[in-house]
C-alpha cells in the first residue's frame, strides 16, 4: 500500500514559478540571484501559509546552485541540488526558534557560522518563527547578523513582525508576503484535483477558499478533508455541511425577504440559522458583506472586485437589479451598527432581531438627509392579524359630552347630501391640555371669520413591555458615537410600563439620572411616536443602594468574635492573653 502524503507537502512549490500568489516577491528573488547581488540576511514576514518557508527553502537551493538557469532558478541535477532535495545538504540549515530559541541555542548557531560551505558557494542559515526567540537571545544574534562571514546568508521566517526587535528588522532587507487571493487558491485546488481525479464545483472549491482565509496550507488540508468526507466528488452541500458554514444560499434568501418586506418569515429564517448552530454576530457581519457584494454588482466596473465563482456572480448580479442603490446604502449601516452593538448587548438575538425587521421595512420616504430612505416612523405588527383588544397604532383622542353617545362614522363618498347640510357648527378648540376642549362657537360675523386650521390626530395607544423594549433598542442604535458611554449605561437598564401612559425607569446614581434627564427631551418624542402615544410620560428613579458602614474599635471586634464563639473567651483567659 502507497503511503499516504497530504497534499499540503505532496504539491508543495518545488520553483519559483510554482510559487501561488507571491509573483512580485520570487520574480525580485530571482533577479537577486541572475544578476548576483544577494544580501546577507532576509526577513521573510506574513500569515500562516503563504509561502514563507517554501521561497525560504527554494532561495537557498537556487543560491548554492552550481548551475543555475538564466531565470535564476535552481538546475535540480548538480550536486548541491540533489543533496539539498535528499536531505543530506551540509550547506543549508534549518532552525525552529520556537523550540530553539534560547542562549545556548544561538551560541551554537553562531559556531556553525565559522565553518565553510562543503558544497556550493554559501552555507545558508533558514530561522523559521524567529519571533519566538527570547530577548538574551537576540541580543546575542545581532552582531553576527549584522557582520556575518561573506561565504553566510541568514534568512529568517516570521508570522508575527511586530515581535521582531527594531534592531534585527534594520539588519535585513524586509518581503512582505500577502495573502493568497480565493481566485488564486480556487485555481491551485482545481489543478490539484484534476491530477488527484477529484470531481469538484467551483461553489465547493470557493467555500474553501473562504475558511482558508488566505492560507494555501489551509486551503489544501480542508480539500484533504472534503475528500475523504465525500469519497472524492465535492459538491456544494457536502462542503457546507461539514465545514458548519453558513453558503450564500441563506443570504440570497433573507435578501428576498427583505425586499418582499416578509417580516415574519426572516424570523423565521434566522431562527432556521440560529438552531444550525451559527452565531447571529457572524450572520449580521455575513449580510453586511453581501449587501456590499450586491451593490458592487450595481456597477461593471465594481463587479471585478468580487472574488467569486461565475455562478455566484450571475445570482449576485440578478439579485442587484432588484435593489436600489440607496436602500443598499442603508442596509449596509443598519447592519454595520449592528455588528458594533452586538458583542455588548445583553440580547444578543433581539438585537439581530431588531436589525431584521428594520431591513424589512424600508421605505421610501424622499428624505434627503436620510439618503431617501429609512425605516417607517412607526414599526408594523410583525405578524399579519392583532392580538385580541388590541387598538390601532393611531386614535383620535377627543372628549365628547357624556349624555351624547358617540356617532358611528360613515365613509365620506357614502354620506348622502341631506347628511352633509345637517353637520354641526365647527366648535373651536383649544389644544395643549390633554384631549381637546370643545366650546360653543361665538356669535360672529360669518364674512369676517378666519377658516380653522385643522385639529391634529392623537395618539393614546396602551403601553406593552415588548413595544417598549425594542423602542429602546432602536434608541441606542441611533445615539451618536460621542455619546457611546452613555448608550452603553443605557443597555443595561430595563424600561418598565408603570402604568397605560407612564414608563419608569431606575438607575444606578444620581448622575446618571441628570444625563439621562438631559436627553428626555429626545427620547420622549421618539418613544411617543414609536409607541403611537402622544400622552405618554417618563419618570426617573434612582436605586437605593445605599449600604450602611459601622466602624469597629479592637475591644467591639472582640465582644462580636466571643459572642459568636465562647471557646474563644476561655481560651483568652486561660493564656491570659491581652488585645494588641
Amino acid at each position: 500500500m502507497e503511503e499516504f502524503l497530504v497534499s499540503a507537502r505532496k504539491y508543495r512549490p518545488l520553483t519559483f514559478d510554482t510559487v501561488v500568489g507571491q509573483k512580485a516577491l520570487t520574480t525580485t528573488l530571482k533577479n537577486a540571484i541572475a544578476s548576483k547581488k544577494l544580501a546577507h540576511a532576509y526577513l521573510f514576514c506574513g500569515p500562516r501559509g503563504v509561502g514563507k518557508t517554501t521561497c525560504a527553502r527554494i532561495f537557498a537551493k537556487a543560491i548554492n546552485c552550481l548551475s543555475p538557469t538564466s531565470g535564476g532558478d535552481a538546475c535540480g541535477q548538480c550536486e548541491s541540488c540533489k543533496a539539498f532535495d535528499e536531505g543530506r545538504s551540509m550547506s543549508i540549515h534549518e532552525l525552529d526558534a520556537a523550540s530553539n530559541n534560547s542562549v545556548e541555542d544561538i551560541r551554537e548557531l553562531i559556531k556553525q557560522v565559522q565553518i565553510p560551505p562543503q558544497v556550493g558557494r554559501y552555507k545558508v542559515f533558514i530561522i523559521d518563527e524567529v519571533h519566538m526567540l527570547s530577548a538574551s537571545a537576540f541580543n546575542a544574534f545581532l552582531k553576527t547578523l549584522e557582520e556575518p562571514p561573506s561565504n553566510v546568508i541568514f534568512i529568517l521566517a516570521t508570522t508575527e513582525k511586530h515581535k521582531i526587535l527594531p534592531t534585527i528588522l534594520s539588519r535585513c532587507q524586509v518581503f512582505d508576503f500577502a495573502r493568497i487571493t480565493p481566485r488564486d487558491i480556487i485555481a491551485h485546488l482545481q489543478g490539484v484535483a484534476g491530477r488527484e481525479g477529484v470531481e469538484t464545483q467551483e461553489e465547493a472549491l470557493e467555500l474553501i477558499a473562504e475558511k482558508a482565509d488566505g492560507g494555501m496550507r489551509d486551503a489544501l488540508s480542508i480539500f484533504d478533508q472534503m475528500v475523504s468526507f465525500t469519497g472524492g466528488k465535492l459538491s456544494y452541500e457536502s462542503v457546507c455541511n461539514n465545514l458548519n458554514v453558513l453558503g450564500t444560499a441563506y443570504y440570497l434568501r433573507m435578501t428576498d425577504l427583505i425586499l418582499e418586506k416578509k417580516t415574519t418569515d426572516c424570523m423565521l429564517l434566522f431562527n432556521e440559522i440560529l438552531q444550525k448552530g451559527f452565531d447571529g454576530g457572524n450572520f449580521i457581519g455575513g449580510m453586511a458583506s453581501h449587501f456590499r457584494d450586491l451593490l458592487l454588482c450595481k456597477d461593471e466596473r465594481t463587479i471585478t472586485l468580487l472574488e467569486r465563482s461565475e455562478q455566484t456572480r450571475t445570482q449576485l448580479r440578478q439579485q442587484a437589479q432588484r435593489c436600489p442603490v440607496k436602500m443598499l446604502y442603508k442596509a449596509i449601516q443598519l447592519c454595520n451598527e449592528c455588528d458594533q452593538s452586538y458583542r455588548t448587548s445583553r440580547n444578543k438575538r433581539l438585537q439581530v432581531e431588531v436589525c431584521l425587521i428594520l431591513l424589512s421595512q424600508l421605505q421610501e420616504e424622499g428624505d434627503a438627509s436620510a439618503g431617501g430612505l429609512r425605516p417607517s416612523h412607526v414599526i408594523k405588527p410583525i405578524f399579519g392579524q392583532q392580538a385580541p383588544g388590541a387598538q390601532p397604532v393611531q386614535v383620535q383622542a377627543t372628549t365628547t359630552p357624556a349624555t351624547s353617545p358617540s356617532p358611528t362614522p360613515q365613509p365620506a363618498a357614502q354620506q348622502s347630501p341631506q347628511q352633509t347640510d345637517r353637520k354641526a357648527p365647527k366648535l373651536k378648540t383649544i389644544s395643549g391640555f390633554g384631549p381637546s376642549l370643545r366650546l360653543q362657537p361665538e356669535k360672529a360675523d360669518k364674512a369676517t371669520s378666519l377658516p380653522k386650521s385643522p385639529v391634529p390626530k392623537q395618539m393614546h395607544t396602551p403601553l406593552d413591555t415588548d413595544s417598549l423594549r425594542m423602542a429602546w433598542m432602536e434608541i441606542i442604535q441611533k445615539m451618536p458615537r460621542e455619546e457611546v458611554a452613555m448608550a452603553q449605561r443605557m443597555r443595561d437598564m430595563q424600561p418598565q410600563v408603570k402604568n397605560a401612559d407612564c414608563i419608569c425607569i431606575t438607575v444606578n446614581n444620581n448622575q446618571v439620572k441628570q444625563e439621562l434627564q438631559s436627553l428626555q427631551h429626545r427620547i420622549l418624542p421618539f418613544l411617543q411616536k414609536r409607541l403611537g402615544n402622544d400622552f405618554l410620560s417618563i419618570e426617573i428613579e434612582v436605586a437605593d443602594t445605599q449600604v450602611t458602614q459601622q466602624f469597629y474599635t479592637k475591644e467591639g471586634i472582640y465582644k462580636l468574635m466571643t459572642e459568636a464563639n465562647p471557646t474563644m473567651k476561655l481560651f483568652v483567659e486561660q493564656f491570659k492573653l491581652e488585645l494588641d
